[in-house]
């Protein structure tokens, strides 16, 4: 099949529409922040810089660490931006851009986010290390793709559903449940990481439970979220904003996926550290020698 060019946008230049990524520039393993300041103090690094492109709030180094290969990737804030940085780098990786077709032999690329949440048990305080082993999406994006249902976790959506009383709110999202790569999350997490479930939220305020001007829907939703046990004895962990899509559209496009945050606001303590960003660094750190 021929992909059209208002399906598949591609610039001038060669590159893909919104990242500004010529297939060659992509390396095949690629860490994913938020903020596009942190792709600098990942590729600080690298042992070598083979090329830097910037669109918008999408900022990609391609370099390597220790004779590996790696791209770092800033996606901005929200699941809908992984909507965009996920098929897009999936686009440069198996599709041909000059014949606009599929490539017949698919490439697996291997995607870590490295970002930060909020805690969510008394056992997550500020500083954590939170893997995301599976996510609980609040944004319904994967509800848009077909195959959905082949890749979540029912059961456990099920539970969840009865547990925060939404069946049949046809206000709220239908939230999808997604496991992240196994073997790479293992790898990732190593001794220093909570394994975890994560919520990840379709917005920072009323979504996370936040009531600043605008009263919330419903306000014992954190206090439910905080109790909920599924029928294995999983408990939520934490709060973020992307990793549900991330793992969600990695699984259905072949690539694997994982999630790492560190947590700079405990929800449960009603404290946070602001000042952040000077100790991420050793989360960073860990993620370029695993993966």
């Amino acid at each position: 099949m021929e992909f059209k060019p208002s399906e598949l946008i591609i610039n001038a230049d060669g590159s893909i529409f919104h990242l500004h990524v010529k297939p060659e520039q992509l390396a095949d393993k690629v860490i994913l922040v938020g903020d596009p300041g942190r792709v600098s103090l990942v590729a600080s690094h690298f042992d070598e810089i083979e090329c830097e492109v910037e669109n918008r709030e999408f900022r990609t180094i391609t370099g390597s660490y220790k004779g590996k290969r790696l791209s770092v990737v800033s996606t901005g804030i929200g699941c809908d931006n992984i909507d965009i940085v996920v098929n897009e780098l999936d686009a440069l990786a198996n599709i041909d851009f000059e014949t606009r077709t599929e490539r017949q032999e698919p490439k697996t690329l291997t995607l870590v986010r490295v970002g930060t949440c909020g805690g969510l048990q008394p056992y997550t305080p500020e500083g954590t290390f939170v893997l995301s082993k599976m996510s609980i999406g609040f944004d319904g994006l994967l509800n848009f793709y077909a195959g959905r249902n082949e890749v979540c976790d029912l059961a456990f959506e099920k539970e969840f559903i009865n547990h925060m009383g939404w069946q049949g709110n046809q206000c709220i999202a239908h939230p999808y449940v997604i496991h992240a790569d196994e073997e790479l999350s293992e790898r990732i997490a190593g001794e220093e990481m909570v394994r975890g479930v994560t919520i990840a939220c379709g917005g920072f305020y009323g979504p996370q439970g936040r009531q600043l001007r605008i009263p919330i829907a419903d306000p014992n939703q954190n206090e439910k979220i905080m109790n909920f046990v599924s029928s294995q004895g999983e408990r939520i962990t934490n709060f973020e904003m992307e990793s549900s899509a991330l793992a969600g559209l990695a699984r259905l496009l072949g690539h694997k996926a994982t999630t790492c945050c560190m947590v700079i606001a405990n929800r449960v303590a009603g404290k946070a550290n602001p000042n952040y960003k000077n100790s991420i660094d050793a989360l960073i750190q860990l993620v370029l020698e695993r993966l």
